[in-house]
């Protein structure tokens, strides 16, 4: 069962000859939880799997995960082994990711102001 909504998005952003580096960093960067579960892990410094899925009320497993290899795939974050067996993994932010922070904090920001001031 797929999300017909990220097929379509995925679809306009890849038409062409050339890919759209911007079209395909927001495509990842706009879909639910995306934010938050980046928020969690470079902000907060919550990163193991089930301390971001306690952290965010609503957020299923199994939209934890795709979300969580999409940004692994996107370069935003990277997993960290803790212990081998049974194996504990932890998530960090790349290079990549960390540049996302002063967004994240713009957006945070933006929406808090902008829900305070409107009439």
């Amino acid at each position: 069962m797929g999300f017909p909504e990220d097929t379509k998005q995925t679809q306009r952003i890849s038409r062409g000859s050339k890919q759209c580096p911007v079209g395909i960093d927001l495509a990842t960067l706009g879909r639910k939880w995306t934010v938050h579960i980046l928020e969690s892990i470079g902000v907060l410094h919550i990163d193991r799997f089930n301390q971001i899925l306690r952290s965010l009320p609503g957020l299923t497993p199994r939209v934890l995960i795709m979300r969580l290899n999409e940004l692994e795939e996107s370069g935003l974050i990277t997993p960290i082994i803790i212990q081998e067996s049974p194996k504990l993994v932890g998530w960090t932010l790349t290079e990549k990711g960390q540049d996302t922070l002063p967004i994240l904090e713009g957006y945070f920001s933006f929406t808090k102001n902008g829900i305070q001031t409107r009439p």
